[in-house]
Order: C-alpha cells, then structure tokens, then sequence
C-alpha cells in the first residue's frame, strides 16, 4: 500500500477511469480503505472539507450514487446541497452551460453531476472554476463505481493483477462496464465481457478484453462474476426476445454460477432486477459481495473528495 496520507491526485476533477495510471488508482483504493474504517466506529466525522461546499447536481435519478454522495461529503465536513434536476428542467445544449455558469457564480468546491448524456461531465467541467467529478453520464464512464467495485475485490482476494472477472450482460448500455474494464486492465486483470451479439458495443474488439456470448464459456473459470443492469430505458428497439428468454441464457443462477470457480464471488452495481439477470438465491448467497459494494461506495467518494479537495486553494 502507498501512503495515504501523503497521497494526492494530479488533476482537479474526475472525469473517467480513462487517462488514470496504476498508481493514482491504488493510491485512491489505499485512501478508501483508511475511510473504510473510520466508516465502521461511531464517531465518522472528520473535518477534512470543513468550510467548502459541495453540490450534487442530478439530471438523472439515483439512490445510491446520490445518497452516498452525500454522506460522503458530510462525514467529510463539507456543506453539501443536492439538486435533482431532472429531465424536464434542464436538457443539452445550452441550458447546461447556463446551469454551469449559474453554478459557478455561487462559487462551490466540488460539482458531483449525473447526467444522460455522454460527455456532458466534461463539458461542464470546462465551464466551471471547482471540482467536477462524474457521477455518471450516458452509458461514456461511471468511475467512482469501478473504483469502489475494485476496492471490493481487492478487500475480498487481494491483488487485482491476474485474476478473471467476467462482466455479464447490458455491455452496450453500460457506462459502469466501460469504466471497469478500464480500471481492472489497468490493474492487470484479465477481462470478459459476456453478452449477446444485440448487447455489445460496436467496435468492442478494440478494448482490452475477451469477447463471449455464451455465459458457459464466459463464466468458465472466473474469479468474480459481475452482471450488469438490463438497462431497458435506454433501448430505443428490441435488443432482446423477451425478458424470460434473456434470463434463461444470461441470467445468472446456482448452475451457470457453477462454471465459474469454486471460490469465485459475485457483484452486480444495482440496482437489481431479480429474475432478469440475476436470481434471488445467488445475490442473496455466500458467494454475493452486493451489500460490501454498497458499504465500499461511501468509502470510495470519501477518498474522491479528499484527494480532489487536497488540490483546491488553500487547502
């Protein structure tokens, strides 16, 4: 582990896992863990942001991204305020750089922003004199999640170098894939992608991963077996027969579960839709790592905030 406490990351926001090196990765799992335990006794507050304010501003909805966040930013000490937008105040173009510039005029320190569109993180950050950290935009990146899903398996097989996580499903929606396939590459583990031929992404054979499409031969030795959300909000046509047919083959359960290793751990970024691509009996199970996910989520946008907010003026 690096020191945690001398750890700083050389940018002012966090777009995307993409243009992270190995080291500010680790050096911001190493400061999640310090985070890890402080979350677990009875007195969680630090005074790390005490004086700066932070805004959650949410074109999109969300429980657990939003709520996290915000525990995060007050067990940090900072002045937190959640906007939730919504999709019918507030569309691209525009409107979003006023909402930046308007933003920006009440002189914040961290912007956390969801958003629908891709790139419409980056363009704000742009526009904006604080910290912009991606909550999540489009089906582009989600890194906080790839950070706290790799601290998870970090805490639950050690070193990421070398092990096999297969990603299952809605790879074509899914920013959460995107992001963790670069983080875990990053780190050195193998990845596979499993997923119909309709759910995968034009042009996936450029990434850094094996392609499968049968959930026998994807799962077939894995070391961590993460699924992803059928996100049908964002099919514009049918990309599957139906949801039945969906869970028969890519749905995971006790059987297809059993391809994989004997110790391998499963992981889904939620929220779930139980017998769509996942079954009750695995996520509730042993082997379920879904609820450490959650714990891990406040952890890791501690550790965002404080490494971002180390790099504000005078900090």
């Amino acid at each position: 582990m690096t020191d945690a406490s001398a750890f700083t990351l050389d940018r002012r926001d966090l777009i995307g896992i993409e243009g992270l090196s190995a080291p500010e990765i680790t050096g911001l799992l190493d400061l999640a863990e310090e985070f890890v335990v402080l979350n677990r006794q009875i007195e969680k507050k630090r005074t790390t942001l005490r004086g700066r304010t932070q805004i959650n501003l949410f074109f999109e909805a969300s429980t657990r991204t939003q709520s996290s966040f915000e525990i995060a930013g007050k067990r940090l000490g900072a002045d937190v305020m959640n906007m939730s937008v919504g999709n019918s105040s507030v569309k691209k173009g525009e409107t979003l750089i006023d909402t930046a510039m308007t933003l920006n005029a009440m002189h914040p320190d961290l912007l956390v922003v969801r958003h629908q569109s891709s790139g419409a993180v980056a363009l704000l950050a742009r526009k904006v004199d604080c910290c912009v950290i991606n909550a999540g935009d489009g089906a582009h990146e989600h890194p906080t999640q790839a950070l706290l899903d790799a601290l998870t398996i970090r805490r639950n097989k050690g070193p990421i170098t070398g092990l096999v996580v297969a990603i299952c499903g809605d790879v074509l929606h899914s920013r959460v894939a995107r992001s963790n396939i670069l983080l875990l590459h990053t780190l050195g583990a193998q990845v596979r992608v499993v997923a119909p031929s309709t759910l995968l992404p034009a042009g996936i054979q450029h990434f850094p991963v094996e392609v499968h499409r049968s959930m026998e031969s994807g799962l077939e030795g894995a070391d961590i077996v993460m699924m992803l959300r059928l996100q049908r909000e964002r099919m514009a046509g049918s990309f599957i027969p139906s949801v039945k047919e969906y869970f028969h083959y890519y749905g995971l359960d006790e059987a297809k579960l059993k391809r994989a290793k004997p110790d391998a751990l499963v992981m889904h970024p939620g929220p779930m839709n139980r017998g769509v691509e996942i079954d009750s009996a695995v996520a509730d199970g042993a082997q379920s790592l879904i609820r450490e996910q959650v714990e891990m989520g406040v952890a890791v946008r501690m550790a965002v905030l404080d490494a971002l907010a180390r790099k504000l003026p005078n900090a």
